[in-house]
């Protein structure tokens, strides 16, 4: 890997976000409850695996990065690696990542660092991620008692990773106070129209949440880096 610049930083923290959650949403490949959100969900997984194969690709080799590197090396935050859950938790995951995701690439798009061409090629797919989710936390909390229960159950669990979001990011040059004003007003929003409550508690737990991008990492992220690197490091430099 490069020395760590701030753009290297930068990079790797946004790359290891997209590849995380790529491959958490790979795993509802067989299991989506409709056959056009299996399409969907795989469809959103892939446009996170090509932004991460160009971030990783300005930091080193991207499957080194990706396959061979130790759970601490790994500078994503703590939401995107956390277990799908039932559909509605992962919705709630993707409502809170993506609304923060699409914010942070509109300011890097704005700016002339190394990052703002992907940030701008990006950032409309992701806007598209954002309205998937919204669309769905609209159909599950204006829905039945059953489905909103669950988006209320999901929104609620993952809350105390959202702080983490807004914490500083070397070499993004991006001011974290609007943009967690910015997300905190859309959040509220979509949770009002869907007829859902705003989590009251802490974004930020002392116990672990909020140290992903210190390389500090929850139980459930360990296994998914197993399962993710088992065939690469089984047969290393194997090719099809």
């Amino acid at each position: 890997m490069k020395t760590e610049t701030p753009a290297f930083v930068a990079a790797l923290s946004l790359g290891d976000d997209a590849l995380v959650l790529s491959h958490r949403l790979g795993e509802w490949a067989g299991h989506a409850p409709v056959l056009e959100e299996e399409v969907a969900l795989a469809n959103i997984a892939l446009d996170l695996l090509g932004q991460a194969r160009v971030l990783l690709s300005l930091v080193g080799d991207e499957d080194e990065l990706a396959y061979l590197r130790e759970e601490r090396a790994f500078r994503n935050v703590q939401l995107v690696e956390q277990p799908n859950g039932d559909f509605a938790h992962t919705i709630a995951r993707q409502l809170y990542f993506s609304t923060y995701q699409e914010l942070m690439y509109e300011q890097l798009a704005q700016g002339d660092g190394p990052l703002a061409p992907l940030a701008a090629k990006a950032v409309k797919e992701v806007a598209y991620h954002r309205d998937h989710a919204e669309q769905w936390t609209l159909r599950l909390g204006d829905g039945t008692e059953e489905s909103r229960t669950r988006m209320q159950r999901g929104l609620d669990a993952l809350w105390r990773y959202t702080g983490e979001l807004f914490a500083p990011i070397e070499g993004t040059q991006v001011d974290p106070a609007p943009l967690r004003e910015a997300w905190t007003a859309r959040i509220g929003s979509v949770l009002d129209r869907a007829t859902l409550t705003v989590p009251q508690g802490p974004q930020r737990g002392a116990w672990t949440a909020g140290a992903g991008r210190q390389g500090l990492h929850t139980e459930p992220f360990g296994r998914m880096l197993a399962e993710m690197q088992h065939l690469h490091r089984s047969h290393p430099g194997a090719t099809w």
